[in-house]
């Protein structure tokens, strides 16, 4: 939803205000629950239902298929951050360290879309080739 530096690497618990604050002038409207791993335990927001990763009380069928449905997203968390490169800020200071984070998750939102159509762009493009008499060597796939 969105994507912000924190100056100074705040306890994940700290940051939930300041997240929640972002993600409702993005969305035009604040969130009425919200779904966190276990960096947040001991954090309450008035007006907004916390639930965490492996929650158990007070939880039915449909909130507990929405804290799945966050832990199946955490592994692409990760790979915006290796496939993103936010292990390096090649950025000077705060203000590089706020737009090396709001250019990763752009570029991430490009990415996505551009995956989905490769598979139905490579098929006319060999189509063409093949027709053109280009033989291209074999790409490894990995």
């Amino acid at each position: 939803m969105g994507m912000r530096a924190m100056p100074g690497n705040p306890y994940d618990g700290h940051t939930l205000a300041e997240t929640i604050e972002q993600m409702s002038i993005l969305a035009d409207r604040a969130p009425k629950t919200v779904i966190v791993d276990l960096g947040y335990r001991g954090v309450e927001l008035d007006g907004i239902q916390i639930l965490r990763s492996g929650q158990k009380r007070g939880i039915t069928r449909t909130l507990h298929a929405m804290i799945k449905r966050r832990n199946a997203i955490e592994p692409t968390i990760g790979h915006m951050k290796t496939d993103g490169r936010l292990g390096r800020n090649w950025l000077k200071g705060a203000l590089g360290d706020a737009l090396h984070a709001v250019l990763c998750g752009a570029g991430h939102n490009v990415r996505l879309p551009l995956r989905a159509l490769r598979p139905s762009c490579a098929r006319p493009i060999a189509t063409l080739l093949a027709a053109m008499g280009v033989t291209l060597p074999a790409l490894a796939h990995g």
